[in-house]
Order: C-alpha cells, then sequence, then structure tokens
C-alpha cells in the first residue's frame, strides 16, 4: 500500500431533495466533500496510508470535518485551523430532463484566503508516493495559482509522483485563465486526468475529424501525451446521459501508447452523481500505487464510480473488496 497527500478545499454541501427547487425548500440535508477530499477518502477505504491537507476554521464546523474525514481514516494532522469562514456551496437535486445546479458560497473561505504554504512542506511530503491536487484549487485566487506550482514543485522535489485531475469549473474561471494555468502545471505532472474537452479547451489540441468513438479517444491522448511526454497515464470517462437519474459510464485509460476502456455501467436510477469522477481517481491512483494491470485498473475504478452514485454525499463508502465483489457478480446481484 502506497502514502498519498492530497490538498485542496473541504467545504459543507446542502442539498435539495428530489423534486424540490432551492428557492421552495425548507430544509435542506448536509455533507462535507471536495474533489481532493473525496479521493482521500476512496484511498484510505483501501488501506493506503492518505493524508488531506487543507485549512478549515477554528469552530464547530471546522471540528467537524476534522471528524468526517477521521471517520474514514483520513490522517488530518495537515489540516490547519483558523481563518474566517468554512466554504459552502447548495445543490438543486436534478430529476429527469433538468439537470442539477450548483450555487457557490465559497469566496472568503479559510482555505481560499491562504496566501502562503503554511504548512511545513518538507514534512508534508516526506515518505509521500502521490501528491494529488486538482484544477479547483488553483482557480480560487490569483495567489492559489503561484501556491499550487510552489507545492507541486517541492512535492515532485521530495521524490512525490504528481497527480493532477484538470477539474474545470465554470463557475470559478474562464477558459482562458484555466488553460494558461494547467499549461504551466502539466509539465510537472505524472498521472492526469484529462478527456476530450480538456484536450480542446486548455491542451490546444485540434478537434479529431474522424467517425470512430475508439480512435477518437485514443487521438486525443495521444495528442496530449505529445504535448506533455512526462504524463505516463492519462484517463477520463465517458458519459452517456439519459436523464439526470440516468448515465452510462466507461472508463478510458492511455499509458504507454496503449489505450484501454472498461465495461459500460448503466447507472440507473443514480442516487448522488456528485464525487463520482473523484471516486474514479481514487480507484485509478489505487490501481497505479498496487502496479495493477491497466485493465484491472479502469475496470476497478469505474466500478467503484459506479456504486458512488448509488450513495448519498460526495465520498465513496466502499472498500476494495465491495468494488471486486460489484465487478465479479455483476449489476443488482444479491450478495450472500
Amino acid at each position: 500500500m502506497g502514502k498519498v497527500v492530497t490538498l485542496g478545499e473541504i467545504m459543507l454541501r446542502f442539498s435539495t431533495d428530489s423534486g424540490i427547487r432551492i428557492a421552495q425548500t425548507e430544509a435542506f440535508t448536509a455533507h462535507y466533500g471536495g474533489g481532493e477530499a473525496n479521493v482521500a477518502v476512496s484511498l484510505a477505504n483501501y488501506g493506503h496510508q492518505v493524508a488531506f491537507a487543507s485549512k478549515v476554521p477554528d469552530n464547530a464546523l471546522g471540528e467537524a470535518v476534522r471528524k468526517h474525514l477521521n471517520r474514514y481514516g483520513v490522517d488530518t494532522k495537515h489540516l490547519l485551523k483558523g481563518g474566517p469562514r468554512l466554504g459552502s456551496y447548495y445543490l438543486e437535486a436534478g430529476v429527469g430532463e433538468r439537470a442539477a445546479s450548483v450555487i457557490y458560497d465559497r469566496a472568503g473561505s479559510s482555505f481560499a484566503v491562504v496566501e502562503t504554504a503554511e504548512w511545513n512542506l518538507e514534512e508534508l511530503f516526506s515518505g509521500c508516493d502521490i501528491f494529488h491536487i486538482s484544477g479547483i484549487t488553483p482557480a480560487l485566487s490569483a495567489a492559489w495559482r503561484d501556491l499550487t506550482l510552489v507545492l507541486i514543485k517541492a512535492a515532485k522535489q521530495a521524490g512525490c509522483l504528481i497527480s493532477f485531475d484538470v477539474n474545470y469549473r465554470g463557475k470559478l474561471w474562464s477558459r482562458e485563465e484555466a488553460g494558461k494555468t494547467i499549461r504551466t502545471i502539466l509539465p510537472y505532472v505524472d498521472y492526469c486526468s484529462a478527456g476530450k474537452l480538456d484536450a480542446q479547451h486548455f491542451l490546444e489540441v485540434t478537434a479529431y475529424d474522424g467517425d470512430s468513438e475508439e480512435e477518437e479517444a485514443s487521438y486525443y491522448y495521444r495528442e496530449m501525451q505529445k504535448k506533455y511526454p512526462n504524463i505516463s497515464v492519462f484517463y477520463s470517462t465517458k458519459r452517456k446521459v439519459h436523464s439526470a437519474s440516468a448515465n452510462e459510464l466507461i472508463g478510458t485509460l492511455w499509458s504507454d501508447g496503449h489505450y484501454y476502456e472498461s465495461q459500460c455501467h448503466l447507472i440507473d436510477p443514480i442516487i448522488d452523481r456528485v464525487g463520482g469522477g473523484d471516486a474514479f481517481a481514487g480507484g485509478v491512483l489505487h490501481g497505479l500505487l498496487n502496479k495493477a494491470d491497466h485493465q484491472k485498473v479502469i475496470n476497478f475504478a469505474t466500478a467503484a464510480s459506479a456504486l458512488k452514485h448509488t450513495v448519498h454525499g460526495d465520498c465513496n463508502q466502499f472498500s476494495q473488496e465491495e468494488v471486486e465483489s460489484f465487478l465479479a457478480l455483476g449489476s443488482g446481484k444479491i450478495i450472500r
């Protein structure tokens, strides 16, 4: 098993029930989550030694975050206390043809206002195998754009492999801002979650002009690796949306010039889509840490993501054994 550090913002999420709009609701369901925190939970569930670095207010909400992470076995010694507030967001559940929608209330949060590296970087990355971060973090402020690169370089110098999830959020920054920053980060990255739209919008890859779906995926991976040969693994999902509560999901991975694709999972009904991508990333990193065959890596990661869609909350709640049982038995069969 490996040692992993993830770093990012964790927030309090307020969700409406299906069929109820934010403007009309009288009650919200609360969950804690954030991209890098969710990846940390997945990896801890699979038995890895995982630390999550962030900053939360020194109040009951900050303590609730710590307890949430500790509940899943995530090390919180690098979870700093202080600053003005915990970021939050509101999720209006989608149903049928109406997609879910998000309202952010994260400006001025304890994490967002960090301007310098407040962690002991030598201690943070000591003995670390992988440092995982996403494009959400540099989207939070100009200071975080610089600081993200500082952290990645420090992790690289300490001997960590760098895992980066593009994770573009259009409500946080523009495509132009994102592309400029992402292109400065990718030369230091070893594992990258990026797909077709990321290649087109941020990495300046020309659109595929053929008619083969599988060749299209290979084309974008191949072109991204030409630009960034330092990245040994690219991965992403292909999702066919039938409705807000019924999706088909396929995982894809590219390494050493070879393309790998998982089986298709029909997820119907979807209980909670939030965090599905993080569960997928956690599954990929788990397989890479265990030096598994790449086909097994993508099969496991996609199954983990499919399972995450079946539970409420941001984070994956399944163990390695449960994911493997799901893969072995197939969808919907009773485990006796």
